[in-house]
């Protein structure tokens, strides 16, 4: 008699970005920039194993108003996301209430998933209430598990409040002066997420090692 095997599918790994797509993105090129380095990210997600954990991924952004741009998906599944134009305040509260409904919901995130990764990017200041939907964030069960990262962009960005929602004490938060460095931060988050996926241990968090790029690692012209 044959002996029938079960075999274990991968356990979520969800990552949620929450970008900044106010109308000051638009001041050198940002947004442009921030779009490259997404396309670079999911790219990136794509093409990892789904040995141990599969990487799901959604867009949260926040402009005109905040919205889920992009649910959680297997990101092997999710074809290239249209490029983000920039308009509007920043509206950052309202994102990180979106994120923290996200995370509770165990039909999105289920209780099998290893612990989250949430990255913020804004190059500016709230504009909204935001406080109490970070403190409501770090005080979720479920929400409070993830492990937070954030960039400021230009001189601009309030990295107080950047510095307040990062919770990885051996990743602060990055700034950004120009494009080059946008991109090398999210390369840092897509090989922090991709070491997880190759560990024995996914659950565990990596920090981020922003890193410089070679030159000839990227397309400066289209950036």
């Amino acid at each position: 008699m044959a002996t029938e095997f079960a075999i274990a599918s991968p356990r979520p790994l969800p990552v949620i970005i929450l970008a900044d797509v106010s109308g000051s993105m638009e001041e050198d090129g940002n947004i442009h920039t921030m779009n490259a380095a997404l396309k670079d990210m999911l790219r990136a997600f794509r093409e990892e194993s789904r040995l141990r954990a599969e990487i799901q991924v959604a867009l949260i952004t926040f402009g005109d108003t905040a919205t889920v741009a992009h649910t959680l998906q297997p990101a092997h599944t999710v074809a290239p996301w249209p490029d983000l134009t920039a308009h509007g305040m920043t509206p950052m509260g309202k994102a990180i209430e979106l994120a923290r409904a996200m995370l509770e919901d165990k039909d999105q995130v289920p209780s099998r998933a290893y612990r989250p990764v949430v990255v913020l990017v804004s190059d500016g200041q709230p504009n909204d209430e935001w406080e109490k939907p970070l403190a409501a964030f770090a005080a979720s069960e479920r929400a409070s598990k993830a492990t937070r990262f954030a960039m400021g962009i230009g001189n601009g960005a309030d990295m107080a409040v950047l510095r307040r929602f990062a919770n990885d004490r051996e990743a602060p938060v990055f700034h950004a002066h120009q494009a080059r460095d946008i991109h090398r931060f999210f390369r840092a988050v897509t090989m922090s997420v991709a070491q997880r996926t190759q560990s024995n241990s996914p659950n565990d968090p990596v920090p981020l090692k922003v890193v410089d790029l070679p030159a000839d690692d990227l397309d400066l012209d289209n950036l």
